[in-house]
């Protein structure tokens, strides 16, 4: 092999790795943008906050609808990965939900919602990775109720609502992120099945 073959096989997956980075770094600060902004924000301010070039972000995001509906699925796909690992890994599952609860409003869930619904009615990646979301958080809820850990009369609509109202941020954005935090434990503490009596 060539000295300008073996380079060129060696800078491919250099090439592919940059790529990736460039694309996760592009979603994170489009759903930062969408959020601060809404989703008519300059996509000029997406390109400055990822640190690329306008070029770079069309290269990876045909149009802003795009990088909207991959937002999206972004931070739903995010959501599930937890859910489903934490279903794996932890034992008590009020801990489970937990820990779910708390990526999911880490991801931002409640403050990218508002910016992309209604804006896709069918898009097949979404609604696969939003199934596999639902499924994996009702799971666990199933698995709180069943433990006497988690109300019997709690569903997973309610538990996804109020996580979505108590994660959007408040206008201004001042301190939305602690605040947020606290309001999810005491969400957690009403969620919990109260002791019976002695």
């Amino acid at each position: 092999m060539s000295t300008v073959d073996l380079a060129r096989d060696c800078a491919a997956p250099c090439r592919r790795a940059d790529a990736s980075r460039n694309h996760e770094r592009i979603l994170s600060a489009a759903r930062a943008v969408f959020v601060e902004h809404g989703a008519e924000a300059p996509l000029d301010e997406v390109a400055r906050r990822a640190g690329v070039g306008n070029a770079t972000l069309y290269r990876h995001f045909g149009d802003r609808e795009d990088l909207i509906r991959q937002v999206a699925t972004h931070v739903i796909e995010q959501a599930a990965d937890e859910a489903e690992s934490a279903l794996a890994e932890e034992h008590d599952p009020f801990e489970a939900l937990r820990r779910c609860l708390r990526s999911a409003a880490s991801h931002g869930i409640g403050a990218v919602h508002p910016v992309v619904r209604g804006r896709f009615v069918k898009d097949e990646t979404f609604f696969a990775v939003r199934e596999r979301a639902v499924a994996a958080f009702e799971e666990i809820m199933r698995r709180a109720r069943e433990s006497g850990r988690l109300r019997a009369d709690v569903t997973f609509d309610d538990v996804w609502g109020m996580l979505a109202r108590l994660t959007r941020p408040l206008p201004g954005g001042t301190g939305s992120d602690t605040r947020a935090a606290h309001y999810l434990e005491i969400l957690l503490d009403g969620l919990r099945a109260p002791v019976p009596a002695p």
